[in-house]
C-alpha cells in the first residue's frame, strides 16, 4: 500500500495541559441551560438521579430519545445508500490485491514478514484470515469485512460525540461516512480497522472513567467493578488496534494518557490488564515469523527502505496531483454542478485544513478541561481530539487525498462537537441555544464547499450507480470461480484473454511471479492476478512491489525470479512518475534472469508480458 506505516515517537506529558486554570470560567455545568446533555437538544431521555446505594447512575439508565434514535437511522441509511455499488466498483489492484492474497497464505500455512513482504502487524490478516476460513475467499468476503471496519469507524465516532446532541451525531456520522465510503472503497485494509478498534478502545475507556467520576450515589464498590470491566475491554481493543498497525501507537498512547489521567495506577492495571495479553501476541508472531523478519517487515523496511518512495510533497501542490494514482483517478471525471476549487487545489486546501482542524478540536478540548477537569464532555472531547492527533503523521508522510481521509474521518467528524461546546459559552442566547445546528452546519460546508470533489461528489456518484438497473463503474475479470473489477475499460478484457489463454497451460503448485515489465522500477504490482490464479504459488515474496524495497539490491528478487516458473509482467505502471524515489532505477539483476532463463508466452501487450521458463 502506498504508506509508510511506522512512525516512533512519545506522546507529549499531559498533566501541566489537564490541570484546571487558575479563574475557570464562571458559566459552569449547573447553571449553563445549553449544555448539550440539558438544554434544548437532549441526547437522551432523563432518569431520575440516583438514590444512595443505587447499583447504576442516571446517566446509564437512561434509553435513547426517538429523535436520536432517527439521527442513527438517517446516518444508518446513508452509509448503506452506496453499497450495491461499493461492494462491485473497481479496486486498487495492489492494494485490494493483496488484502485478498495475503490472508490466504496464512491459511496456506505462509507467515507475514518471513514468507511474504508485509509493512504491518499480523492482526489484520489473522482476522481476515479467519474471515475467509468461515466465509470462503471471495472478494464480496473481504468487502463485507472492510464495510465492517468503516461502519465501525462512522458510528464509534458517533458514540463519542453523542453527549452533544443529535444534532452534532447527524453531523459527525455523515461527514464519517462521505469521507470513510470515498477513499478507497470497500477495501478491507488494515489501517481502518486500527482506526475503528482504537475509537472503540477510547470509547470502552470513557465510559469506564464515567463509572468512576461521575456515578453519584453508586456504591463505590458498584462502580469500581462497572469501571473495571469497561478499562479491561478498553485496553484489548487498544491491543488489537496495535495488532493490526503498530503505527497507531502514537494515538494510542497519548489517547489513553487523557483518558487516564488522575485514576490511579490501580485502574491503569485494570487497563493493562486487557491491553497485554492481546499484545501478547506479537510474542507468537515473532516466533512464528522470527524477530528479525519481523521487525524488518514492521520496522526497518516501511521507516527506512519504503519512505523515500513513497513520500509526497508537503504542502502538496495545487497546480497538478502529485500523486500518480490521484492523476489515474481522475481520468473518469464525475459530474459537480456546486461552487469548487480545482481539484489540486481542494488537496491543497485539504492539507492545511487537516492541520487546523486537529489543533482546533484538540485546543477545544484542553481549554474545557482546564477550565471544568470534572465535567463529561470536557474529558472526551480531549481524548477524542488528542486520538486524531496521534493519526496525523499517516497523512503528513503522504498526503494525498485518500491518506487524508484516514486521518480526517476522526477530527472531521469530532469537529461538530467541538464547535458546539464553544458555542455553549457564547453571550449571544440564540448562539448558545442552536451550538448544535451551527457546529453542524458548518462542519457539513467541508465537504459541500472546501473539498466536493473527493468527497460528496464521489459519494454522489456512488449513489446513483448503486439504484437498480443502473451500471457499476467497474469491469470484471473472472477467472477459477474468482472476480476482481478493474477501472480501465481497455485493460479488462486484455487481461481476461491473458487469464484464459495461459491459465489452463499452469499447473498446480507451480510458482508465478507477478511484477513490472522493467524490474528495475517497482512502483507497484497487479496483485488480483495471484486471487484470479489461486493454484499457483506466489514466486516472490514482494506481492507488494515497493519501490526501494524490492528492487534493492540485495532484496533477492532476482532469485525469485530464477526460480519461477512462471512470469506476469506489466506494463501498466511504466508511466508512474512521482516526486520520489521510485522513479529511480534498482538493481538490473532480475531483468537478467528474465532473459536468461524465460520464453515468451502469447502476445497481451501493450499491457502484459507472459513469459515460461524454458531454460
Amino acid at each position: 500500500m502506498l504508506s509508510a506505516p511506522v512512525y516512533p515517537g512519545s506522546g507529549p506529558t499531559l498533566n501541566l495541559l489537564l490541570l484546571p486554570a487558575e479563574h475557570p470560567h464562571p458559566m459552569t455545568d449547573a447553571t449553563d441551560p445549553t449544555d448539550a446533555t440539558k438544554g434544548t437538544e437532549p441526547a437522551e431521555t432523563p432518569a431520575p438521579a440516583a438514590a444512595a446505594g443505587t447499583e447504576s447512575p442516571a446517566w446509564s439508565r437512561r434509553r435513547p430519545q426517538w429523535q436520536t434514535a432517527l439521527a442513527v437511522g438517517v446516518v444508518g441509511l446513508v452509509f448503506v445508500l452506496p453499497m450495491r455499488a461499493l461492494l462491485r466498483y473497481q479496486g486498487p489492484p495492489m492494494e485490494e490485491g493483496f488484502m485478498l492474497v495475503f490472508p490466504e497464505r496464512v491459511l496456506a500455512g505462509d507467515m507475514p514478514h518471513k514468507d511474504f513482504l508485509h509493512l504491518y502487524g499480523p492482526g489484520s490478516l489473522w482476522a481476515l484470515a479467519a474471515w475467509y476460513k468461515l466465509l470462503g475467499v471471495s472478494l464480496t468476503a473481504e468487502r463485507l469485512f472492510g464495510m465492517a471496519q468503516l461502519g465501525a469507524i462512522v458510528f464509534g465516532v458517533m458514540a463519542l460525540v453523542r453527549p452533544w446532541g443529535r444534532r452534532v451525531v447527524l453531523a459527525s456520522g455523515v461527514i464519517g461516512v462521505l469521507l470513510t465510503t470515498t477513499a478507497i472503497g470497500l477495501t478491507a485494509l488494515a489501517w481502518d480497522g486500527a482506526v475503528a478498534l482504537a475509537v472503540a478502545g477510547a470509547w470502552a475507556g470513557l465510559r469506564g472513567r464515567r463509572w468512576l467520576t461521575d456515578a453519584p450515589g453508586v456504591d463505590p464498590s458498584v462502580a469500581e467493578r462497572a469501571a473495571g470491566r469497561f478499562l479491561i475491554a478498553s485496553g484489548a481493543l487498544a491491543g488489537l488496534a496495535l495488532l493490526f498497525r503498530p503505527d497507531v501507537i502514537v494515538a494510542v498512547g497519548i489517547s489513553t494518557a487523557a483518558l487516564m489521567t488522575g485514576l490511579g495506577w490501580g485502574r491503569w492495571k485494570r487497563w493493562l490488564t486487557g491491553a497485554v495479553p492481546v499484545l501478547s501476541l506479537y510474542v507468537v508472531h515473532l516466533v512464528l515469523s522470527g524477530p528479525g523478519d519481523a521487525i524488518e517487515g514492521m520496522v526497518i523496511q516501511p521507516v527506512f527502505d519504503l519512505r523515500d518512495g513513497r513520500s509526497l510533497p508537503r504542502p502538496p501542490s495545487h497546480t497538478h496531483y502529485d500523486g500518480a494514482l490521484q492523476a489515474v483517478a481522475q481520468l473518469r471525471q464525475q459530474p459537480w454542478r456546486g461552487p469548487a476549487m480545482s481539484g489540486p487545489w481542494q488537496i491543497y486546501v485539504w492539507f492545511f485544513l487537516l492541520l487546523a482542524v486537529v489543533a482546533v478540536v484538540v485546543a477545544v478540548g484542553v481549554w474545557s478541561v482546564r477550565r471544568d477537569p470534572d465535567r463529561w464532555q470536557s474529558r472526551v472531547l480531549l481524548v477524542a481530539g488528542l486520538l486524531g492527533l496521534g493519526l496525523m503523521p499517516q497523512a503528513l508522510q503522504r498526503p494525498d487525498t485518500t491518506h487524508f481521509a484516514w486521518v480526517s474521518c476522526v477530527p472531521f467528524a469530532v469537529l461538530p462537537a467541538a464547535l458546539a461546546e464553544l458555542g455553549r459559552i457564547q453571550p449571544v442566547a440564540v448562539v448558545r441555544r442552536q451550538a448544535g445546528t451551527i457546529a453542524a452546519a458548518l462542519t457539513l460546508l467541508i465537504p459541500l464547499l472546501v473539498i466536493p470533489y473527493f468527497s460528496t461528489r464521489t459519494y454522489v456518484d456512488l449513489v446513483k450507480q448503486s439504484r437498480p438497473g443502473n451500471e457499476v463503474f467497474g469491469y470484471p475479470v473472472r477467472y477459477s470461480g474468482r472476480t476482481f473489477y478493474l477501472g480501465a475499460k481497455d485493460i479488462a478484457p486484455v487481461a481476461q484473454r491473458m487469464l484464459d489463454d495461459v491459465g489452463p497451460k499452469m499447473a498446480k503448485g507451480q510458482r508465478l511471479l507477478v511484477g513490472t515489465a522493467d524490474l528495475r522500477k517497482t512502483p507497484y504490482s497487479d496483485a488480483y492476478l495471484y486471487y484470479l490464479l489461486p493454484k499457483m504459488t506466489p514466486g516472490t515474496r514482494y506481492i507488494e512491489m515497493d519501490p526501494g524495497v524490492a528492487n534493492a539490491p540485495d532484496s533477492g528478487l532476482a532469485h525469485e525470479v530464477a526460480t519461477s516458473d512462471w512470469l506476469i509482467l506489466s506494463h501498466i505502471w511504466d508511466a508512474w512518475s512521482e516526486p520520489n524515489a521510485s522513479r529511480d532505477f534498482g538493481s538490473a539483476a532480475p531483468n537478467r534472469e528474465v532473459q536468461r532463463h524465460f520464453c515468451a508466452v502469447g502476445d497481451y501487450l501493450p499491457y502484459f508480458e507472459v513469459y515460461r521458463r524454458c531454460r
